[in-house]
């Protein structure tokens, strides 16, 4: 006798399968696709830049504030030995590119923090005679970060994504990532002239409020060659964190009225973390300002 062989075409197995199983199947299929977010992930910088100043106020309200004096309470802590914190004010000052932050605490070891840019140089101010503290240090090595109006963020008329174009520095955006628990918009801005000191900007993922400024610099551990030994030393990290929330309506314009800065390094000579926290309560606009304000001694 003849055997047959038969051979089932694929549609038919499908055709023999129940429909609600075979849309259970395809409904599980698609749990195991790489996920691809939608929507702010697609956003171009342009579009980012633009949302973000829309976050501040409108461009008519942007405008016709010039200058900026905002003041409020302040509080150190200092999170590695020597221990403790002390309690202040503080007072945030702007005029174009000319921008300030001064903090003065009730402690005679710690007195204050200053920095400034006075439209051609920027200073941190010595805490006692002669002595910069870790942070003023930082500033001064990176002195970009107030030269471009980058420390204190929107709070000044200096924040440079007001006016990138006149910056002339270059901004990418890179997309949507997790930091804290929250989804930020990531831009990477690499300042005029170059830097070792890498500077990511984060925006509210739904507002574009500007919400986050990280600096980090990390220096390779070098290596000395003698004919009697060879001397290795460790790496050194800095790490310098701004952080702006609670946004309030001022004058026309969304502003924090929280501000916090964390300053670590861990070198060879050892570590350092401290915070600042800045609680702001009083903005005025539009007040001339001495120019010499912006010189810090």
């Amino acid at each position: 006798m003849m055997s047959r062989c038969f051979v089932r075409h694929p549609s038919v197995v499908t055709n023999n399968l129940p429909i609600k199983l075979l849309s259970f199947l395809l409904a599980l299929s698609t749990l195991f696709l790489p996920y691809k977010s939608q929507g702010p992930d697609k956003l171009t910088l342009e579009e980012v830049l633009t949302k973000h100043l829309e976050s501040m106020g409108s461009a008519q309200n942007r405008k016709a504030v010039t200058t900026r004096i905002i003041s409020g309470t302040s509080l150190v802590i200092f999170r590695t030995e020597p221990t403790g914190q002390a309690s202040g004010k503080v007072v945030f000052a702007s005029d174009g590119s000319k921008n300030l932050i001064g903090m003065s605490f009730y402690s005679p070891v710690y007195p204050r923090e200053q920095f400034s840019y006075n439209g051609a140089n920027s200073n941190a101010a010595f805490v006692t005679p002669g002595v910069r503290s870790s942070l003023g240090s930082f500033l001064t090595m990176h002195d970009f970060i107030l030269k471009q109006g980058l420390m204190g963020g929107t709070l000044s008329s200096a924040w440079p994504l007001l006016e990138l174009a006149k910056q002339k520095t270059k901004v990418e955006y890179i997309g949507v990532k997790r930091v804290k628990d929250q989804l930020l918009h990531e831009l990477k801005y690499q300042p005029r002239g170059g830097s070792d000191c890498q500077v990511s900007i984060f925006l509210n993922v739904k507002t574009y409020e500007h919400t986050r400024t990280e600096y980090s610099r990390v220096v390779p551990a070098q290596i000395g060659d003698r004919s009697y030994t060879n001397v290795t030393t460790r790496e050194s990290r800095y790490k310098l964190v701004e952080e702006f929330s609670n946004f309030k309506d001022e004058g026309g314009l969304n502003l924090p009225h929280l501000y916090k800065v964390e300053f670590s390094a861990d070198t060879q000579s050892g570590t350092f973390l401290a915070e600042w926290i800045a609680t702001l309560t009083q903005f005025t606009f539009n007040e001339k300002i001495d120019p010499a304000a912006f010189d810090s001694n």
